[in-house]
């Protein structure tokens, strides 16, 4: 994090060892420590919050958009439901080429005469 070789580290320790004293260092060295743990800590927390809210922002646009697709899913289904709910014309169908006897109303015709006839 910071660039502090030993020989700054010796010379914060001297510093601090005339400024406050071989009495009063132990205390001033360990109230420092406490302060730097709680700082540390809340960074640390505020991050947390922020990479959660990130993620949580991350999921709701992936379910946005997983509901735009459904929601586009859902109205191509319903305009192919509505083709197919069209009116099918019913147009009679002529036939085409010779008539044999093999047609259903002369088999039908042909089998109600034999009936008839015994």
């Amino acid at each position: 994090m910071f660039d502090i070789g030993f020989w700054e580290l010796c010379l914060i320790a001297v510093i601090a060892l005339l400024v406050f004293g071989p009495e009063k260092l132990p205390g001033a060295a360990r109230s420092t420590g406490l302060w730097i743990g709680r700082i540390r800590r809340m960074i640390s927390s505020v991050k947390q919050d922020i990479d959660r809210e990130l993620h949580l922002q991350e999921i709701q646009e992936s379910v946005k958009k997983s509901d735009q697709n459904v929601h586009q899913f859902l109205e191509d289904t319903k305009s192919r439901l509505d083709e197919l709910k069209k009116p099918i014309s019913l147009d009679p169908i002529e036939p085409t080429g010779d008539k044999s006897d093999s047609s259903p109303s002369n088999t039908l015709t042909s089998s109600t005469e034999t009936s008839s006839k015994t």
